[in-house]
């Protein structure tokens, strides 16, 4: 048996006993790196500037709720490759060490009712001083007898620029999903966040052109980041972009910022809390955003835009924002997917790139399904 099934089993065995766990891959690694913990290593802040002082990894919401809290797995066993990761003893992991996740509805909407909440967000846009907003949708898909350990490895084999990861938490659930957007990470005394916006499919050949709205979307982006910066002072900074992020099926507009550590000595958590939401995951202005989503989305999003990812663990951050994710059911998986909405958009070509986003994830599932 490959090293690669062997992982696949173990982290089979992992769900099976219901264990706290993260296991992630960073883009552009072959190595998967995984923290598991004891239940009562677990935390969870009330604020998400709550982390300042913290380490471990971090799961966080879209929004903290009693159904949705803000997890940090302090670091208890942490493993780097395939090798290390298959030297855990499982018979010395005790089972069961996760809560049952809150029993919640997922809403789906279908094509009809999507394409008439676009209408009327365009309409608001319009109308109102909102100029940018996500409206997601949730896609149900079968899940058979599948490995959920072989689908991880299946995502981590082709999608190898994102973050890729599976983790299972208390109250969060089962979660895997293959993420492109950084929010915020370290490169020795510097820290880096990026402003990604617009999507298109991806090309064979790499000669992307971007139409106006695309380019307005991720606008949006930057000009919050740079509203941030100044609110925590930092400057100077340097800017990479715009330029085209490919992950997975499809292909993003990315801006990248980068500024001296020292700024945020003590506020790294500060500065997160006020980070996220971005607007490339709420809207632009992000207030307006928020409170339009709330009456227009029928589902919560749960971990959905939320972010996640090594939280000063070994000195280092890493941590990405939610996107390319699903909840994992016990018969089905839960697919989240959402675009930015603007005055240019077309309901028809929102719709549509909801599922072009969605394809990444459905391509692992149908590739080990048919295997």
């Amino acid at each position: 048996m490959t090293e690669t099934k062997t992982l696949a089993l173990f982290l089979d065995k992992l769900i099976e006993k219901n264990c706290s766990f993260a296991v992630w891959s960073m883009p552009g690694s072959q190595t998967p790196e995984l923290l598991l913990t004891d239940k009562k290593d677990l935390i969870y802040p009330a604020q998400f500037n709550k982390l300042n002082g913290q380490e471990g990894f971090v799961f966080a919401p879209y929004q903290i709720s009693a159904q949705t809290p803000l997890v940090l797995l302090k670091p208890g066993i942490v493993k780097k490759g395939i090798t290390e990761i298959l030297g855990i003893d499982l018979n010395q992991i005790d089972d069961n060490q996760t809560d049952e996740p809150f029993e919640h509805q997922h809403q789906i909407i279908d094509k009809k009712v999507y394409l008439d909440d676009i209408e009327n967000t365009i309409a608001e846009i319009k109308t109102t001083k909102l100029s940018k907003v996500i409206v997601s949708r949730l896609i149900p898909c079968e899940r058979r007898s599948e490995s959920i350990g072989q689908l991880y490895l299946q995502l981590f084999q082709q999608t190898p620029n994102a973050f890729v990861y599976l983790v299972n938490l208390p109250k969060a659930g089962l979660w895997m999903g293959a993420t492109p957007e950084v929010l915020l990470k370290s490169e020795g005394k510097m820290l880096e966040t990026v402003s990604l916006a617009g999507t298109q499919t991806r090309r064979g050949d790499s000669d992307y052109s971007w139409h106006t709205k695309d380019i307005e979307e991720q606008a949006f982006v930057s000009r919050y980041l740079l509203d941030v910066f100044y609110r925590f002072n930092i400057h100077p900074y340097t800017t990479q972009g715009p330029e085209t992020l490919e992950s997975g099926k499809v292909a993003h507009l990315m801006t990248s910022f980068r500024f001296s550590a020292k700024k945020l000595a003590h506020k790294l958590g500060d500065f997160l809390a006020e980070l996220h939401p971005t607007p490339a995951v709420c809207g632009y202005p992000k207030s307006k955003a928020a409170k339009f989503i709330a009456k227009i989305e029928p589902h919560d999003r749960r971990y959905y835009t939320g972010y996640l990812g090594p939280w000063r663990l070994n000195d280092c951050v890493r941590l990405f924002v939610n996107l390319r994710c699903m909840e994992i059911m016990p018969d089905q998986y839960i697919l989240y997917s959402g675009g930015g909405i603007t005055a240019r958009s077309v309901p028809e070509e929102e719709w549509e790139e909801t599922n072009k986003k969605a394809g990444t994830l459905l391509s692992a599932i149908e590739a080990v399904q048919t295997t």
